[in-house]
């Protein structure tokens, strides 16, 4: 699945208890997941080739319901445009093991993340 810079790549679902929202989805939909151990689930593509988004049980604790994610080609230059435009940085870029990732809220207040890939 290709990647294309600044477009909704990904989004991801609090997860407070991830055995009981994988089963949920399951059940409901017919999902699949990829289980990254304990702390992860991403949700399978169609077919089963690729994420279109995950199950985190980190983000319990945040007001979101659900994180969208962009993809950039070079995070960096996305963090200073991101603040140009009147954005506010949430949580700074940070490694994870695909890449880079960084979170912020919009003039409006809406949480947003943007990720890219380790091969940036």
């Amino acid at each position: 699945m290709a990647h294309v810079h600044h477009t909704i790549d990904y989004i991801e679902f609090a997860a407070p208890d991830l055995a009981a929202s994988k089963a949920f989805y399951a059940a409901a939909f017919g999902w699949a997941f990829n289980d990254y151990g304990p702390d992860y689930a991403g949700i399978q593509a169609p077919g089963g080739d690729g994420e279109v988004g995950g199950l985190n049980p980190e983000s319990s604790g945040s007001p979101r319901g659900a994180l969208v994610l962009l993809y950039s080609d070079d995070l960096d230059a996305t963090v200073s445009a991101v603040v140009a435009a009147g954005g506010t940085v949430t949580r700074e870029p940070y490694s994870f093991p695909g890449g880079r990732r960084f979170f912020f809220t919009d003039p409006a207040g809406n949480e947003l993340g943007v990720w890219a890939s380790a091969d940036e």
